[in-house]
This record gives structure tokens, sequence and C-alpha cells, in this order.
């Protein structure tokens, strides 16, 4: 080793010590873009989403890394703001990042995978269920979570064989996932013979639902299905309970959140809630889940494993490719099948995976949940 080189080595080090390396002096080194909420109204999403990637990595990293480099995950928050994951993704495009586990909202994943297919970049989404996200015929989006023409249907089915209501409210907040998931509620009810009486937007960020409740109540509802988020349901079930509306309320996994109890305290009890399988539950997970909770995470979060296998699956993709061309590493993600802790993952030739189902469950207001009969 020569001076000069000697002298290069001794800056990296001090430089890794100051907490200040960065990827342009580690050429053995992945780039993997982590796009979601770290802050606003979902940030409890994100972080879902970034504990679960951020295991798969530490943990490949301790396993070798894949092909001899080692992953680093690179946080950007978008906010679930369409216009800021577009900002992030141009941001991605400019720091030469080639993979991306994001992004979490339907409505700027659907805009930023617009420019990582055009710039080469392979996406992953854990979070996003938005059929139109796929229905592109995009080469590099793909998708560790089911799509909501798959959730939809589970609720509806579940309310209309198991719940049998006489009169249903869907309501949505505007935005694409909220009311393309109410959409497909509302047709699976009518498809099974159900009165749906009300089909109606909120917007997001409101806080007073006092006329939508007066609404519900003289419409006669006794069951309400609401498309979004937990911060406008958490309050919607409060200020029902408040107004004497005594109707059963479902949602989405958008709402499966530790943060609707806080918000609605008692009246989150019985809300029934589409989510993944519990797969910190899966006993074959158990190693993983003590993982998490060595580091005081919770892996409970209904996008906390997908993320991981996000992860994973770009990893063992760019281990099957031989390489890091994101071309190759589709062409290998859609040729295989993955053994991941959500389970063998194969993806169809929309990036959508070929076998993925919802669980119905009744959350409870200490927020845990149980599987719903």
């Amino acid at each position: 080793m020569n001076k000069a080189t000697k002298q290069i080595s001794k800056l990296f080090a001090a430089m890794a010590m100051a907490g200040v390396a960065s990827y342009s002096v580690a050429a053995d080194t992945i780039k993997i873009g982590l796009a979601g909420p770290v802050t606003g109204a979902v940030a409890q999403y994100g972080e879902m989403q970034f504990i679960g990637a951020k295991m798969a990595i530490e943990q490949i990293n301790k396993a070798g890394g894949v092909n001899g480099a080692m992953l680093e995950g690179v946080v950007y928050d978008d906010a679930c703001d369409p216009k800021q994951a577009v900002a992030v993704a141009n941001k991605i495009v400019n720091d030469e990042v080639k993979f991306v586990v994001g992004h979490l909202c339907s409505s700027s994943t659907q805009p930023a995978s617009d420019i990582y297919e055009d710039e080469g970049i392979l996406m992953v989404t854990a979070a996003s269920t938005s059929p139109d996200i796929t229905a592109r015929g995009y080469e590099l989006v793909f998708r560790t979570i089911g799509l909501d023409s798959l959730q939809g249907p589970t609720a509806g089915n579940f309310i209309a064989d198991h719940v049998k209501p006489k009169a249903v409210a869907v309501i949505h907040d505007k935005q694409q996932y909220g009311e393309g998931i109410a959409t497909a509620v509302k047709q699976t009810l009518e498809s099974k013979g159900t009165k749906v009486v009300m089909f109606e937007g909120i917007n997001a960020g409101d806080k007073d639902f006092s006329a939508m409740i007066a609404k519900l109540k003289q419409a006669g509802v006794d069951f309400i299905y609401y498309g979004g988020y937990h911060p406008e349901l958490g309050l919607l079930l409060r200020q029902s309970a408040e107004k004497g509306l005594s109707a059963k309320f479902m949602g989405p996994e958008g709402v499966g959140n530790k943060e609707i109890s806080a918000i609605a305290g008692p009246a989150s009890e019985g809300l029934l809630v589409t989510l993944p399988k519990s797969f910190d539950q899966d006993p074959r997970n158990q190693a993983l889940v003590e993982a998490f909770k060595a580091k005081n995470e919770d892996s409970s979060g209904p996008f906390v494993f997908p993320a991981y296998a996000a992860v994973q699956v770009i990893a063992e993709g760019i281990t099957k490719a031989g390489d890091t061309d994101t071309a190759k590493v589709a062409a290998a993600l859609r040729a295989n099948s993955f053994d991941t802790p959500t389970g063998n993952l194969a993806f169809d030739e929309k990036g959508d995976l070929k076998d993925f189902s919802f669980v119905v469950y009744e959350w409870h207001q200490d927020g845990t949940k149980t599987e719903a009969k």
C-alpha cells in the first residue's frame, strides 16, 4: 500500500467514525431508496415500512450482503403527498439510486413510479394497493402487498355474508387509495344485493364530521365502510359515538394503526379492518420478531413484513440476475419465486403478487386485534 493509498484509507476511516461516510466513496455498496412519509398525518405507516426495510438490509448485510456488496438504505420523506413524492423521485434519480422500496400511499406511488420507469429505477412498494399502479404495463414496478381489487371484495363479502346490515353507507377521502377501495367495496356489496344508501366523500384533513353524522343518522344507516386513513376515521368514530350514531364501522389496512385507538378511544372497539395476515404471529417468524423486539420496534404493523420482503426480493433478484442492471433484476423477479417471511412470493407480468390474501380483523380499543368470525 503506497503513501497516498494509506492517506485515503485513513480519510475514509475517519469519515466513517464521524458518521459522514457517503455512498460516493463506497463502490461496493448498493443503495436502496426507502421512500415514504417520515412526516405528515400517516407517518406511523412510514415508520412501519422503514423498520421492516432496515431490518432486512441489516440482516442481509450480516449474512454477507449481495454478491459481495453491502446494502445501504437511504430514507426519503414524501409526506404521503403526490407533489413531494415527485420531488423525492427526482432526487432519487439525481442521487443515482437504482432500487426503491416505496412509496407508501398510492397517490404518491403512482406519479413517482412514472419517473422511476422512465429513468430505469426498479421500485417495489410494500404498501400501495391501488390496481392503477401496475395496470400500465411497466417493467420496473412491483409490489409485495395485495390489491384493492382483492381487499375490497374481501371486505364487501364479509359485510354481506356475516354482518348482514340493512343500510350501508360507503364513505371515502376522495384520494386514489381511499376512493378506489371504497368503490370496490360498494360494487361488491351491490353485487351481493346489499343496499348501499350513501356513497360520499369527505376531505382528508377534515376535523368536524357533524354534518356527515347527521346525514348518516337521517338515512338510517347501520353500517359504515370508510375508505381512507386512520386520522379521519378515528375522529369520525369518536364523534359518531358522542352523537349517538350506533352504526358499526369498517375500514381497510390504512386505518389499522394503534393511533386510531388513541384518537377514537372506546369508540374504536369492534371496528372491522381488512389487513394482511399477522405475519408476526407466524411461528416461522419468531426469530425475526425477537430481532425487532431487541431494537424496541413493533413488528405487528401491516407494512413491516411486506417491506422486509420488498428488500429481500430486490436482493435475491440482484443475486439471481448476477447484476445490478434493473432490467435484468426485473426479469429475474418475474422468472423466480422467493421464500420470504410473508410467504413464497411470485410475481405476474404486471409486477403484482400471484397470491396474496387479506384477513378481516376486529379491532380493540387497546390497539390489539383478533380475527373476525
